[in-house]
């Protein structure tokens, strides 16, 4: 855990995160056809594929996913594009939505980054939903100013976000992370999606920085 996150303990992040799935179960159960067809933020993925990769660690046992892991040439991205794809066919939009609800206090968590990365991992997908989506904001601030402590270089270099030169200043919170002189300035949870690598629709972010992390389909 990161030294900034150590006020929130083992039990803060379990409710934390088993709200996140109740309320983006909540979400999903409300969307139409057309929306679980829609572009997320996860390049190539639709909603459903997203939504069905959030569901993996409930579905998939460890041994599974080292069989699936071997099958995928022992590339992590390439299983997870793969299943992603595969279940978002086999099922039905009800039972992935159905999934986060039914699991929200499942123990999975990702394999590196400690009990925080799973938060980080629902909330980030669920963004990548949501925001794709146009919906009104619902990450609460405190998960997303707990997530945005954890920003660091190593974190950065992992999900391939490049901030060089610019500064990211969140508007609703009392954040900030960067020396640089290109102002990036937007909601925590903007920010959040940058610093995980994300391009965002045009008119989230503002400053001199702002379009670097824009979607060039919005530009």
């Amino acid at each position: 855990m990161n030294s900034a996150q150590q006020d929130h303990g083992v039990e803060w992040i379990r409710e934390q995160v088993a709200g996140e799935r109740r309320d983006l179960a909540e979400v999903l159960a409300g969307l139409t056809p057309r929306q679980w067809n829609a572009p997320s933020l996860c390049g190539g993925w639709r909603v459903r594929e997203v939504a069905a990769h959030m569901g993996t660690g409930f579905r998939y046992s460890t041994a599974r996913t080292l069989g699936e892991l071997l099958r995928s040439g022992g590339n992590v991205h390439r299983m997870a594009d793969r299943i992603a794809r595969r279940d978002a066919a086999a099922l039905t939009t009800d039972r992935l939505a159905a999934a986060l609800s039914e699991h929200a206090g499942h123990p999975w968590r990702p394999p590196v980054g400690g009990r925080i990365a799973a938060l980080a991992h629902d909330a980030v997908h669920g963004l990548d939903i949501t925001v794709a989506l146009g919906l009104p904001p619902r990450l609460p601030l405190h998960r997303g100013t707990a997530l945005l402590g954890g920003v660091s270089p190593r974190s950065l270099r992992f999900f391939g976000a490049r901030l060089e030169g610019v500064r990211l200043r969140a508007t609703d919170a009392d954040w900030s992370y960067g020396p640089g002189p290109l102002p990036v300035e937007g909601r925590a949870e903007h920010l959040l999606l940058v610093a995980y690598g994300r391009r965002l629709p045009a008119g989230l972010l503002t400053g001199a920085g702002a379009e670097r992390f824009t979607d060039r389909a919005d530009r």
